[in-house]
C-alpha cells in the first residue's frame, strides 16, 4: 500500500498510507465521468473521476459555501484552496472573468481535471497548480475553500497558517467545515492564531455545515 507525502509551499507535513483524495497520485483507475452541476449561476457539464473529492456530484459543503459567499473581487488573484475537480475555482472564474483564479491541490489527477474542465467551459483565467508552484509573492484578494479536514488537525493548521496570511489587506477568506468535523473548534483556533486584528466570524450554518469568514487586517 503506497505512502503519500504532503507538502505545503515545499514544507514537509507528514505522510498518510493509502489512496485518498488528498494523495498526490491516486492509484485508482482513471475512469472519467460526466456530471451536471450548477456553477456560477448556470448548469454546466464537468468531468470528474475516482481518486478526487466527491466525484459523483457537487458535495453539500461546497454547495453551501457557494450559496453563501459574496460576489468575489472582479480582478486580482483569487484562490481555491484544495480544489478537487474544480467546482469552487470554476465558480470563481465564471463570476470574475477578469481575475486570475488559482486552483491549488496536491492531487495531480484533480489538477488535470480542473484544467480539462476549464478548457471545456472556455475559461482561460484558471491556473491549476500544486502548492509549491504558486509564486511566493502572490497575494489573494479572496480565498474560498472546502479545506481537507481529514488530513488531520496538525496538517490542516499548517495549511491554513501558510495560506491565510497571504490574503491582501482587507481580503476575505470563506471556509466551509462540517460542524461534526470540528467547525467550532477550528473557528476558535483561527481567532487565537490570527489575533485580534483579523476578524473571524461564522457567516452561516446550513445542512450541518458552518461557513467561516476571515477578514485580513486592512
Amino acid at each position: 500500500m503506497p505512502t503519500y507525502v504532503f507538502l505545503v509551499a515545499g514544507e514537509y507535513l507528514g505522510a498518510v498510507t493509502g489512496d485518498h483524495y488528498f494523495s498526490d497520485r491516486p492509484t485508482s483507475r482513471f475512469e472519467p465521468r460526466t456530471v451536471r452541476v450548477r456553477l456560477g449561476g448556470q448548469e454546466v457539464e464537468v468531468t470528474t473521476a475516482a481518486g478526487v473529492f466527491s466525484p459523483e456530484h457537487l458535495d453539500t459543503g461546497t454547495a453551501v459555501l457557494l450559496d453563501t459567499v459574496p460576489e468575489p473581487p472582479a480582478t486580482g488573484h483569487l484562490l481555491d484552496l484544495g480544489c478537487g475537480w474544480g467546482p469552487i475555482a470554476l465558480d470563481l472564474a465564471r463570476r470574475s472573468p477578469e481575475a486570475t483564479v488559482w486552483a491549488v491541490d496536491v492531487n495531480e489527477r484533480a489538477l488535470d481535471l480542473v484544467r480539462a474542465n476549464a478548457a471545456q467551459l472556455h475559461m482561460s483565467n484558471i491556473i491549476a497548480a500544486k502548492p509549491e508552484d504558486v509564486p511566493h509573492d502572490a497575494r489573494f484578494a479572496a480565498i474560498w475553500a472546502n479545506p481537507p479536514i481529514r488530513v488531520g488537525k496538525d496538517t490542516l493548521h499548517a495549511i491554513l497558517r501558510t495560506w491565510l496570511p497571504r490574503l491582501e489587506p482587507g481580503g476575505e477568506a470563506h471556509l466551509v467545515v462540517a460542524k461534526q468535523l470540528g467547525a467550532d473548534s477550528l473557528q476558535r483556533w483561527l481567532a487565537a492564531e490570527l489575533g485580534e486584528e483579523a476578524q473571524v466570524t461564522r457567516r452561516r450554518t446550513d445542512k450541518g455545515f458552518r461557513v467561516l469568514r476571515v477578514v485580513s487586517p486592512a
